[in-house]
């Protein structure tokens, strides 16, 4: 049985366990609970990924993948899923979301690391919020365009980026700057891969 470094409250192991939701996979995984701290290296993770980062999915021969968006393409490889789209609009549409998402992930993380100094930097905080707040803009201007798109790795990535606004940074408030984004994100948060992975504390 394969093996994922796992926690309830990363973004970045959402992606993963959405697309072994869709793939209806999870009892082909046994999930790790991990703890993965910028500032303190975890052992038990690092015997399977010496930069001591999560999701890592541990393969059955023991070889191990990092990354959420390779193991995300390897379970949708093995289990002939659809959600890395093979067709040239369709492919580079999903990997801009993807990006996207993910970008706005690593500036939030940044973001909240930065809060939790004992003297953060003004002016880096004072980055982080426009960058998102200048995506969340982008994606308001593109929310029709994600309305029209499948469910696939670059949809879930904006939907992780959301949810992680929501949990993380939810003084933000940020469905009244981007009231149509919201409208789709409340009706994508209705599915069901989606509502069984909000990130939880525990």
């Amino acid at each position: 049985m394969m093996k994922l470094h796992w926690s309830p409250k990363s973004p970045y192991v959402r992606k993963v366990m959405i697309c072994l939701e869709e793939l209806n996979a999870l009892e082909r995984v046994q999930l790790v609970r991990s703890v993965a701290a910028m500032t303190k290296p975890n052992p038990q993770i690092m015997i399977d990924n010496p930069l001591s980062k999560i999701p890592t999915l541990v393969l059955d021969d023991g070889s191990s993948l990092f990354d959420s968006v390779v193991i995300c393409e390897y379970l949708n490889d093995l289990l002939s899923g659809d959600m890395f789209p093979q067709s040239t609009n369709q492919k580079w549409t999903c990997l801009r979301w993807h990006a996207f998402g993910d970008g706005i992930l690593d500036a939030l993380i940044l973001w909240r690391n930065e809060r939790e100094r004992q003297n953060p930097s003004e002016n880096l905080i004072n980055s982080f919020e426009f960058k998102v707040l200048s995506s969340l803009d982008t994606l308001e201007r593109e929310s029709t365009l994600l309305e029209q798109s499948n469910f696939d790795i670059g949809v879930i990535s904006i939907i992780c980026a959301l949810g992680y606004l929501d949990y993380r940074f939810a003084a933000l408030d940020w469905s009244k700057r981007a009231p149509k984004l919201n409208a789709w994100y409340l009706k994508i948060k209705q599915r069901p891969s989606v509502r069984k992975t909000e990130p939880v504390d525990g």
